[in-house]
């Protein structure tokens, strides 16, 4: 857990998880592959690519090509924040304030920004005569988004406007956020960025016996990075491809998210270089959408569903609807529950209450590029899409087992039957 820790605190944007992610792979002897050329894939061997900076396909060859499919895992590097908009320096000279001018990326629960130690970190691009440079940055200066004081609103009533209500303070009207920025580049001319809002209160362990863990962006670091950790851990019986997109929290519409064709493009790939069928490669293959679930709130548990609830360190949460949010159907829930069972981990039903609207998932956008079976699955967590989030220390390792378990198993159905060993 304490490996983790260090890892999302360290996490503060997309950009920066991949780094990480590829940092944990690099230390694995995974070799590093580009989409511009070939590859020239062994058996045995473990590989990763990395598009557009924070979308990452890492993946094991077995030793044996001979009848295999893949074992996919989904996860995602992006987390709800807030986005620094081209131009984005408020300066107000009669007040004397200097803000940065933001709009919401993802979902956020926005009253939980308020009065909180807020970083800015991302890429930027610089510019010399013929090429563009990226660079990852992380601003050591800290802003704020103030809350209006009690005082001054006593009905207590209040709805944020993001343009009005959610600009962080930067500092006085004097303060030159370039000139702060270019310090981060070496002083080279700055002309782009993806420049995002994060909290930097660290992760810690809470509860009376530090059973649950406090951090910013568990959703869905967690999933990242203990799929990552069990595919490095693992003896790798089929294909297994962990896959971390970006820009789910957006609807995946992007070149480096799981609507895009990264992952159909890296599956095609594995096949052509080490010579396999197409066809029946796929037929064989099975996809894990790996991506955080509603625990029991504790003071509101009426949320949840009278009969299918999940609760923090009960074990790996299967997730369900009927609608196909979710891409759980009756024959890859029995597949991951029979995985668990052999992985010896607890797992749990989640579904959401029939009169509330849920979200949907990398599993349900990744069948539109790669049709196999797929189950939605997620760590019970509370407070999602909150600059903190609580999820349970147990779970963590759960997950690592259940999924170095599926990465060391093929899966092989004949008619009626599937054989998993």
């Amino acid at each position: 857990m304490k490996q983790f820790i260090d890892f999302i605190n360290k996490s503060y944007t997309a950009f920066h998880a991949i780094k990480n992610l590829e940092g944990m792979l690099e230390k694995a002897n995974f070799k590093k592959l580009t989409e511009d050329c070939s590859w020239e894939l062994e058996p045995g061997c473990s590989y990763y690519v990395i598009r557009n900076t924070s979308s990452i396909i890492a993946f094991k060859v077995p030793k044996s090509t001979t009848n295999v499919g893949f074992n996919i895992v989904a996860s995602h590097s992006d987390s709800p924040s807030f986005k620094v908009k081209p131009n984005g320096v408020v300066i107000d000279t009669t007040n004397d304030f200097c803000k940065l001018n933001t709009e919401g990326y993802g979902g956020m629960i926005t009253y939980s920004w308020f009065d909180r130690p807020l970083g800015v970190a991302g890429r930027v691009y610089t510019q010399s005569e013929n090429s563009v440079k990226e660079h990852l940055v992380n601003f050591d200066e800290t802003l704020v988004i103030p809350s209006v004081a009690i005082h001054l609103n006593r009905s207590g009533e209040f709805n944020p406007n993001m343009q009005i209500d959610m600009l962080p303070l930067f500092g006085n009207s004097s303060t030159s956020f370039d000139s702060i920025l270019k310090k981060y580049v070496g002083n080279e001319e700055v002309i782009s960025h993806d420049l995002f809002l994060y909290n930097k209160e660290e992760a810690r362990l809470v509860g009376a016996s530090n059973e649950y863990i406090l951090s910013s962006r568990l959703d869905d670091l967690e999933c990242a990075y203990t799929s990552i950790k069990a595919l490095i851990e693992s003896d790798a019986k089929a294909i297994s491809l962990c896959a971390v997109f970006n820009n789910e929290e957006v609807g995946s519409r992007s070149n480096n998210g799981a609507d895009s064709t990264f992952l159909i493009d890296t599956v095609n790939e594995i096949i052509s270089s080490l010579k396999l069928d197409t066809r029946k490669t796929i037929s064989k293959s099975f996809i894990v959408s790996s991506d955080n679930a509603h625990a029991v709130h504790p003071n509101h548990p009426e949320k949840a569903d009278p009969t299918n609830r999940v609760y923090m360190n009960k074990g790996v949460v299967i997730k369900h609807q009927a609608g196909l949010s979710y891409t759980t159907d009756a024959y890859s829930e029995a597949v991951f529950k029979k995985i668990c069972k052999l992985a010896n981990v607890d797992y749990q039903d989640y579904t959401n209450r029939s009169d509330q609207r849920g979200g949907s998932t990398l599993g349900a956008i990744s069948l539109g590029h790669l049709s196999i079976p797929s189950v939605d699955i997620g760590l019970a967590q509370l407070a999602m899409h909150s600059t903190l989030e609580t999820a349970g220390v147990l779970d963590f390792n759960s997950m690592i087992n259940v999924i170095k378990k599926y990465f060391e198993l093929s899966i092989n159905k004949i008619n009626d039957t599937t054989i998993i060993e």
